[in-house]
């Protein structure tokens, strides 16, 4: 059992080590979430107008850039594998498990650059206050697997649809909807002077549930899936 797993956690970094060689030469997931979290973060400042907003409103634009701009990119991780006419090749080499495994490696690395790249511009250019960096961190985090996930899930759902794009944010809204407003409910707790882990102990529990249940649910589901 021991060596099973470890066989596959290296198949899974294979693939992982696949989409990196690949977006690497290609860049369009990269380029694509890049741009969109760039223009998304302008058209926001430029909306705000240099305004002071609540912890609400920061938080909530924080987590609608962040959406909205990993639509553009997380979606690719299985479309280019059709596209490209990769993934019978896939199928043959690695079980479900192991390339769900590895495209989620994959698609977490590139959310965590983009929070890198949005993160910053939108504190410089919209600016938010942060009271609690530890609770503001947890929350980011949390946020950012649970959308990974469930956005893998439904790039592999979209791959052989004609019409992917409209259907990729058409599928993961509804699903990514209870995340979002745990997220944006903790991220204002964070800005908030004097609140900390105890005051957001709803919101972590809900996300933390949240994410074993479609990690439970990605592993069992994609099978059937991929194999479709």
């Amino acid at each position: 059992m021991e060596i099973r797993s470890s066989g596959s956690a290296s198949k899974a970094w294979a693939v992982f080590l696949k989409d990196i060689k690949s977006e690497l030469r290609t860049r369009y997931a990269i380029n694509a979430i890049l741009m969109f979290a760039v223009v998304t973060v302008f058209a926001v400042s430029w909306a705000v107008g240099g305004t002071g907003l609540a912890p609400v409103l920061q938080a909530s634009l924080l987590w609608i850039v962040v959406y909205f701009s990993s639509l553009s990119g997380l979606s690719q991780s299985f479309v280019k594998e059709e596209e490209s006419r990769t993934a019978i090749a896939l199928r043959l080499y690695s079980p479900a498990d192991v390339v769900f495994g590895g495209k989620l490696i994959f698609n977490l690395v590139l959310l965590v650059l983009l929070n890198l790249i949005t993160i910053p511009l939108f504190a410089i250019f919209i600016g938010f206050d942060i009271a609690s960096y530890p609770l503001f961190l947890t929350f980011l985090a949390l946020g950012s697997l649970g959308l990974v996930i469930v956005t893998t899930i439904v790039a592999a759902i979209i791959s052989k649809a004609s019409v992917k794009g409209a259907l990729f944010a058409v599928l993961s809204f509804p699903l990514v909807l209870p995340l979002l407003i745990e997220a944006i409910s903790g991220t204002k707790k964070a800005m908030v002077p004097g609140l900390g882990f105890a005051e957001a102990r709803v919101e972590l529990q809900v996300l933390i549930s949240y994410i074993v249940v479609m990690t439970i649910l990605g592993f069992f589901l994609f099978e059937s899936i991929w194999n479709d």
